[in-house]
């Protein structure tokens, strides 16, 4: 998915005052999107908060090494270790757990099956909401699916996690443990792998604890 299902989030942060940029990774390899990712943190005034979903979680814990960075929230989403990738950590499945619907290569890039979509991505978003995520699928590079990670910024930078107890495209458990080998100050809700379109308070209220927890406010 594209910036615009952060509206939601965007919407609520900059409500309680704070400065909120989207980043569009072009998704086509994760060198390509810690660049965009580091174009925007150079546009910033001062430090920032990364926050990732899905494999953007790969993006900020490669990304998350600059040094404006002063914290990381991960919403439902990969933490990679140093040397891993997104194919590595889906590689084993553990038995019984959901296998996301994703079609076999085009050209290089992945798309998720339009009709799994809603049931895999995003269960708790309106029908005509998924509808359209489904129909507005950016291509998925195999270079950012097999990118690897160099340095984690979690070893260095703090790092929060909301997990997704719904999710069917990484399972809660795999999260959970992600999460715990990061170290990350962890909260669960209620909700899909979409759970940034469908609970964009609990998303933005984990952003806001990571902000305070950085002493990036003081309110």
């Amino acid at each position: 998915m594209d910036g615009s299902g952060w509206q939601g989030v965007y919407d609520l942060l900059k409500k309680d005052g704070y400065n909120v940029a989207i980043v569009q990774n072009p998704t086509t390899s994760l060198a390509d999107d810690v660049a965009a990712t580091k174009r925007t943190l150079a546009a910033q005034n001062g430090p920032a908060i990364l926050v990732g979903h899905s494999y953007g979680g790969v993006v900020i814990t490669e990304a998350g090494n600059d040094p404006k960075v002063a914290g990381l929230v991960y919403i439902a989403a990969f933490a990679p270790d140093k040397g891993e990738s997104v194919s590595a950590l889906i590689k084993n499945p553990p038995p019984g757990a959901p296998v996301p619907p994703i079609l076999p290569p085009q050209d290089g890039y992945l798309f998720l099956d339009r009709t799994e979509f809603r049931a895999s991505f995003a269960a708790d978003v309106s029908a005509d909401a998924a509808a359209f995520m489904a129909d507005s699928q950016v291509a998925w590079g195999l270079e950012a699916l097999n990118g690897a990670v160099s340095e984690p910024a979690w070893k260095s930078k703090p790092s929060w996690y909301l997990v997704s107890t719904e999710d069917r495209m990484i399972p809660p458990d795999a999260q959970r443990a992600m999460s715990k080998r990061a170290g990350s100050t962890v909260a669960e809700v209620k909700g899909s792998h979409a759970v940034y379109v469908s609970q964009p308070q609990a998303v933005a209220a984990i952003i806001t604890k990571a902000a305070h927890g950085v002493a990036l406010v003081t309110r």
